[in-house]
């Protein structure tokens, strides 16, 4: 699994970004793909998807504080559809500086599931653990 790291910090993840306003699902996925791999449409497969929407909240040490805005309330984590993709080429295609001023990621390889699981930030874990559950049926190794 695509395994990266955030720029100029220790913490490692799995690409994830936002959907915005008046965007589609699997529109907004492409999009953050490309902005975080340098990977477009053509060069994955879309395998599967989590059939739910998964949550965490932020701990209190990481939330920012924000100005409220109208009808807005303060960011204090997320909701996540999880999408597995199939590279269908070679590494090469993988550009973490493709399309952003600056880039989310420094550094990326490759990890088994359990490794991930076992190395993400405490407060992700258990939605790290439901997505892997649900999608491990369609890793190559199972």
């Amino acid at each position: 699994m695509f395994w990266a790291r955030r720029i100029n910090r220790d913490g490692w993840q799995f690409p994830q970004g936002g959907v915005s306003r008046n965007e589609g699902l699997m529109d907004a996925m492409y999009r953050e793909l490309h902005e975080e791999t340098g990977l477009l449409q053509d060069h994955v497969r879309l395998v599967a998807h989590t059939k739910q929407w998964l949550h965490y909240d932020l701990p209190r040490r990481f939330l920012r504080t924000q100005r409220r805005r109208a009808n807005q309330l303060p960011f204090k984590g997320q909701k996540q559809v999880w999408f597995l993709l199939e590279l269908l080429g070679d590494d090469s295609t993988v550009n973490l500086k493709a399309s952003l001023e600056t880039p989310e990621f420094d550094r990326w390889r490759w990890v088994e599931a359990e490794f991930a699981l076992k190395n993400i930030v405490d407060f992700k874990r258990s939605v790290y653990r439901k997505a892997l559950n649900e999608l491990k049926q369609y890793l190559p190794n199972n």
